[in-house]
Formats: C-alpha cells, sequence, structure tokens
C-alpha cells in the first residue's frame, strides 16, 4: 500500500477540474485494496472510492482518502453452449471490456460501446444505454466492506437494480469497494435494435453483425458527445425523468411535440436533452462552465471551469426546468 498525500485529482476527473486529495491509494491488486481498507479503519476520515471518474463531480478539494482500485482481468469461468460467465476486474475500463466481448462474439453489452468509466462503476449506476441496462448480463458483484474489510458477493437480485440506480447507491452508499464484476453474456443471439436512431444508421451499413452495431453507436456517441480530452464533461449530466401519468397528460397537453416514451399506464419517461434544448440552454455558460452547443444534457469544462461554475450551471437548468414543464431534473453525476 501506498498513499499520496495531497494528491493532485486532475487526470482522475474527466470534467478536468484542478482539485486535490488529502490522501490517494492507487490498489491494483485485493491485497493492496485491503490494506487500504484497514488503514481508513484504524485513521477514520471521510473516504470516497473512484474509479473512472467519469460520472461524478468534486464541489471543491477533497478532505479525505481517495481509494482508487486498478484491478485488472477479464477471465472466463464457466460457459455451455449457448452462454458464456466472465468476472471482470473493477479496473479494467468499460469500453475495453465491450470490444472485448464484441471481438469474441458474445452478445449482450454490445449497445452499451463507448460509454467512459470502468467496469466497477457500471453496476452502482446501472448503466444504460440504446435499449439495454448492464443489470441485464451482470450475474454477480463481488467485493470488501469498508467497515471490516469483509469480501462480499452479491447476486443480480441482492443488487436491486433500478433505472440508474443500485443498492450501491443507497444501502450500501459508501459502505464498499466493488472488486470485480461476473457478466453471462450469450454466445448468440438477436441484435438489440430497438432504439430507432440505432436501427437508422444500422440499417445505412449492409453489415447485420455485432461489430457492425458497436461501431455504429460510437459513431453516434462521437456524434453527441464531446471528448473529455476537448472538453471536459461527464456524459450525460441529468437523468431523464419518469413522470406519471397525470403530469405527462397536463404537459403533453401545453407541448403535443414533446418526445415521450411509455413504461407503463401510468408511467412515463421524457428525454431531458429535449427539455434543456427547448428552454433554450445550448452554449449558454456562467463562468468556465457552458451546456454543450449541439448536445443540451452535457455540461463542459471550457478549460478554467470552478466546480462552482458547474454546480450553478446545473441548479439554474433544474430550477428552470421546473418552472417551465413543472418536472424536476435529477443529475445522473455523483456531486461530492
Amino acid at each position: 500500500m501506498h498513499i499520496t498525500k495531497q494528491a493532485a485529482l486532475k487526470t482522475y476527473n474527466t470534467f478536468g477540474l484542478d482539485i486535490k486529495a488529502s490522501e490517494l491509494s492507487i490498489c491494483s491488486d485485493v491485497e493492496s485494496l485491503v490494506s487500504t481498507i484497514d488503514h481508513l479503519i484504524y485513521n477514520p476520515q471521510p473516504h470516497l472510492v473512484l474509479g473512472g471518474g467519469s460520472n461524478l463531480l468534486f464541489s471543491s478539494d477533497y478532505e479525505g482518502l481517495i481509494i482508487h482500485p486498478t484491478i485488472g482481468g477479464i477471465e472466463v469461468i464457466n460457459e455451455d453452449a449457448q452462454n458464456v460467465w466472465i468476472e471482470v476486474g473493477a479496473g479494467v475500463e468499460w469500453d475495453q471490456l465491450v470490444e472485448h466481448c464484441v471481438n469474441n462474439n458474445w452478445f449482450g453489452i454490445e449497445n452499451l460501446s463507448y460509454i467512459p468509466g470502468n467496469v466497477g462503476a457500471s453496476p452502482v449506476q446501472n448503466i444504460g444505454a440504446y435499449g439495454v441496462e448492464v443489470k441485464d448480463c451482470i450475474e454477480s458483484v463481488k467485493g470488501i466492506y469498508l467497515s471490516d474489510s469483509k469480501p462480499f458477493s452479491l447476486n443480480n437480485s441482492d443488487c436491486h437494480f433500478e433505472y440508474r440506480n443500485s443498492i450501491f447507491k443507497k444501502e450500501l452508499k459508501n459502505k464498499t469497494v466493488i472488486v470485480s464484476v461476473v457478466f453471462k453474456l450469450q454466445k448468440s443471439g438477436e441484435l438489440n435494435l430497438s432504439y430507432g436512431p440505432v436501427k437508422a444508421e444500422f440499417d445505412k451499413k449492409n453489415d447485420a453483425s455485432i461489430m457492425a452495431l458497436r461501431n455504429t453507436i460510437i459513431e453516434i456517441r462521437k456524434s453527441k458527445l464531446p471528448e473529455p480530452e476537448e472538453y471536459g464533461n461527464a456524459g450525460s449530466f441529468f437523468k431523464n425523468p419518469i413522470i406519471d401519468k397525470a403530469t405527462f397528460d397536463a404537459l403533453i397537453d401545453k407541448n403535443p411535440s414533446i418526445p415521450s416514451y411509455k413504461l407503463n399506464s401510468d408511467s412515463f419517461k421524457i428525454p431531458a436533452g429535449w427539455l434543456i434544448d427547448q428552454a433554450g440552454w445550448k452554449g449558454k455558460s456562467i463562468g468556465g462552465a457552458a451546456v454543450h452547443k449541439d448536445q443540451a444534457l452535457v455540461l463542459i469544462n471550457k478549460g478554467n471551469a470552478l466546480p462552482s461554475d458547474i454546480i450553478q450551471l446545473s441548479n439554474n437548468i433544474i430550477e428552470n426546468i421546473g418552472e417551465k414543464y413543472n418536472i424536476k431534473l435529477e443529475p445522473e453525476v455523483n456531486i461530492i
């Protein structure tokens, strides 16, 4: 175990904010992770498990211990004629995993191509895109409790997965470190083309392979989302709000062109990006923070943003959308 004092975190958060942590421990294996947790037990202080730093926003310097697992490895642990089970280290970059699976013609997570971050964060957020959520392929999640450095393994149902949510953001928030995730994938299957824009672009390729679908999704994501190297960002900043039928009926009465997705008889999902775009926020800025000019769902660091700039911009958008549409937006990004 090696702990760095007053560690710079600029390269550990995709917003590229120039902030520091009191302590940073980079853990490349389970042994160093357990040692770090034992250090925390004997030296109690605020703590945060940091993966790829792609879904969070630091509000200031972090006064506490940052635990950064970099545990690697993609291992086949079981297979039969139809399925393959793989255990993947928490520190593996998510899109490297997707690429590996697509190269092996393993079906299940190809629609989640080019999502930033590490594997360890995928069950926490229950990442999803283009008609797929990662919960549909997770068999189990393995990790260590921060209270006593004991290991655990939770099966899919134990994780209490919901839309962009899980037990790791609720009952177990800030209480565990994920070490690895076991995925169940299919050796053959139908491609998920339920998302209209993906199907429209995919059909142009005259190629029905899983790799063609991955490439289509990468092209779409690149056209919509700025690279963090160009403008610091955390991808989609807000969740797509889910509203009840009464709110939906009142909304559609005043805004008949609003896009929506019916989840059940009393739940409708509304695209947050559409709301923000229609409210005129594209390109607007506060200090060094701005709404991306092409994608209203993305808040960016123009290069000199303070955390307070991004937070103020987010709060102003939430207030405006609430007043205009009677919908309360919630950040998808975790504000620390």
